[in-house]
């Protein structure tokens, strides 16, 4: 079966086709190797770093919840979705007593986990009056080689959140670059169905990073699925995202013109690959037929224009 890119003059559905197999392939997230807390010991104190598994029954809101109403619709929706995928991101807690815990944040995916009848949500346990001692036990955490992409994204943002550290103090703390601890991030940004695929290795994170570069959340999906369905490779499909970045009405359907749409200059193409990847690919460019155009680069941090000057002065480019 060729994996060549086919025109995308007909819509995204031109280019994806049916994809009948990709949901089956998505089982949901277990934690199976994780600690299932309703097991533990009277005074055994668990690893704050690690996603634990909470009983239902010793699980209780936050009296100071300051959002109270939540859309009913909404929660059944993220409830269908937990079904199927399980929850991806955990909720965190705080022990109050023996063998109970309170929500600090995450409260609709607790409801919603209780209407997808869940009986253990994976959880973070917080000591709230050990702050020094949370943030080692994350960052060692973070050290550890066994981490998916999204763990180490929410482990991340853990930091960020409970330890209250800038992204510049959290590129110390473990040792990367800033701009690699921002991407890293932004994998939470992908629909829940993306983070999933890329949890259970169905999705690589040099995939995800391409995916990236389309805004669409529906259409993350659907190249997420066509990833899964003819496993493409990632310049394959940095290739299809780059079409999608030129022309963005590609992904719309629309009329087809009797003239077909002229292909870019290699070098544009050339431009957008070399540029790219100083700002994970998040760059578009339009051109017209007569040769003109705008370019539009979007970027996460100085350091990555930083990285990019540098490069032009050196030569690197």
């Amino acid at each position: 079966m060729s994996k060549e890119p086919r025109g995308l003059g007909k819509g995204l559905s031109a280019l994806l086709g049916e994809v009948p197999n990709a949901d089956q392939l998505r089982k949901p997230v277990g934690y199976v190797n994780k600690e299932i807390v309703g097991s533990t010991l009277p005074g055994r104190r668990e690893n704050t770093a690690d996603i634990l598994r909470i009983p239902v029954d010793m699980i209780e809101p936050n009296p100071f919840q300051p959002r109270m109403s939540f859309d009913p619709a909404a929660l059944e929706e993220l409830a269908a979705s937990i079904r199927t995928l399980g929850l991806i991101q955990p909720i965190t807690v705080r022990r109050v007593g023996e063998r109970r815990y309170q929500i600090i944040s995450g409260e609709r995916r607790y409801k919603a986990c209780c209407m997808a009848g869940m009986a253990t949500i994976p959880a973070y346990i917080r000591d709230a009056n050990e702050q020094g001692m949370l943030e080692m036990a994350i960052v060692e955490n973070v050290q550890r080689e066994d981490l998916d992409p999204i763990e180490l994204a929410l482990s991340y943002r853990r930091l960020i959140e409970e330890c209250r550290l800038t992204q510049d103090n959290l590129a110390d703390r473990v040792g990367k670059k800033r701009a690699t601890v921002a991407n890293t991030m932004r994998l939470l940004k992908l629909p829940a169905k993306v983070q999933h695929d890329i949890k259970v290795g169905l999705l690589s994170a040099g995939h995800a990073k391409a995916i990236l570069g389309v805004d669409d959340p529906d259409m993350q999906e659907q190249l997420c699925d066509l990833v899964i369905r003819d496993g493409l490779s990632v310049r394959e499909l940095e290739r299809i995202v780059r079409k999608l970045q030129v022309d963005p009405a590609a992904a719309r359907p629309r009329v087809r013109s009797a003239q077909p749409a002229a292909e870019l200059p290699e070098d544009y193409y050339r431009i957008l690959e070399h540029v790219g990847k100083y700002f994970s690919n998040d760059i578009s460019l339009k051109r017209t037929a007569s040769g003109k155009g705008v370019m539009t680069i979007r970027f996460d941090s100085d350091e990555e224009v930083s990285a990019f000057v540098k490069a032009l002065e050196e030569k690197q480019f």
